[in-house]
């Protein structure tokens, strides 16, 4: 399960990303927002960000205008480790290296095929583990 969010200035790109893994046959819900009407972004990375903390869902997606918004919010989460990337090389190390588990993506700076990309390399990378995992285990703060 994944799950997504945005705010209105990612909602048309949200739109198309979830068509996409409707198309792929992969699960998600939707935490908003709903319209290009103006709203606030932390709402939907908090509500995306719960439910990856919560393992309701596996990952989460987020898209704001330039990404980082969203990022920022979710990186409150202190199980969360959101990865602001602009391309699918990025968002493949941001899974693989630091073990991300939500995606932030700059709608208003890349295309729904490099989006698209994104998503992909995303879900498919697994995290390597050994001494990315050393590294990941630094970042909170206990």
């Amino acid at each position: 399960m994944i799950a997504i969010g945005s705010d209105h200035a990612g909602f048309s790109m949200k739109q198309a990303i979830l068509t996409y893994l409707q198309e792929k046959k992969i699960d998600f819900t939707d935490k908003g927002t709903f319209s290009a009407e103006s709203t606030d972004y932390p709402e939907f990375a908090h509500a995306v960000s719960s439910e990856v903390e919560n393992q309701r869902a596996k990952f989460g997606i987020l898209l704001c205008g330039s990404g980082n918004g969203v990022a920022m919010a979710a990186n409150k989460h202190s199980d969360i480790r959101c990865a602001l990337c602009w391309t699918k090389e990025l968002a493949v190390l941001a899974r693989s290296h630091n073990n991300a588990n939500v995606l932030a993506i700059p709608a208003k700076f890349i295309s729904l095929d490099v989006a698209k990309e994104m998503v992909d390399g995303f879900l498919s990378e697994d995290f390597e583990g050994g001494r990315h995992e050393r590294r990941v285990n630094k970042i909170a703060l206990i």
